[in-house]
């Protein structure tokens, strides 16, 4: 018996611990501060991480089709076509005809749906500031940095490229 057991040890330290993995450890931390932020927003304004998410992009980007909204916010259609109704039964988002593509529409804030985007973007980057207020400038830029790497390794776009050694 005391084998077995030996043998289950090894292999879970050759393994590793769930908590010791990337993608989990990136799934909880981000979950973690959606949440933290989402509680905020949603208290004041309604409206859910999805949701906002989707009035972020607009916001930045002015005017987008469920497609790209869908690519730019690396969620489901489905999550993001819920998403877009509800916000458009509230008035914060209207559809406009896509020039370029007539099967399409474009998504954009509505005057209402800028002035909440107006208001709950200095909450979340607040938001934002305490949570990074535990790491210094340089080490706060270095994890986007370091993100952004890990991004760009991992999206859709990488597994079209040849692999890179370094």
């Amino acid at each position: 018996m005391s084998e077995g057991n030996d043998a289950m040890g090894e292999g879970a330290n050759a393994l590793g611990r769930l908590a010791d993995f990337l993608p989990y450890q990136l799934s909880i931390t981000s979950n973690a501060v959606s949440s933290l932020i989402a509680g905020r927003y949603r208290a004041r304004f309604g409206l859910r991480i999805t949701e906002w998410r989707v009035m972020a992009v607009l916001g930045d980007v002015g005017a987008a089709t469920q497609r790209e909204l869908a690519e730019a916010t690396v969620m489901d259609k489905v999550a993001v076509n819920r998403a877009c109704r509800v916000l458009e039964d509230r008035g914060l988002v209207e559809r406009r005809p896509n020039s370029l593509d007539g099967r399409s529409h474009m998504l954009v804030l509505t005057d209402e749906g800028r002035a909440v985007h107006g208001e709950v973007m200095p909450l979340a980057r607040e938001s934002e500031a305490e949570i990074f207020a535990v790491l210094s400038e340089e080490e706060q830029a270095q994890l986007r940095g370091l993100l952004r790497q890990l991004f760009d390794q991992a999206s859709p776009r990488a597994a079209k490229r040849p692999a890179t050694r370094k």
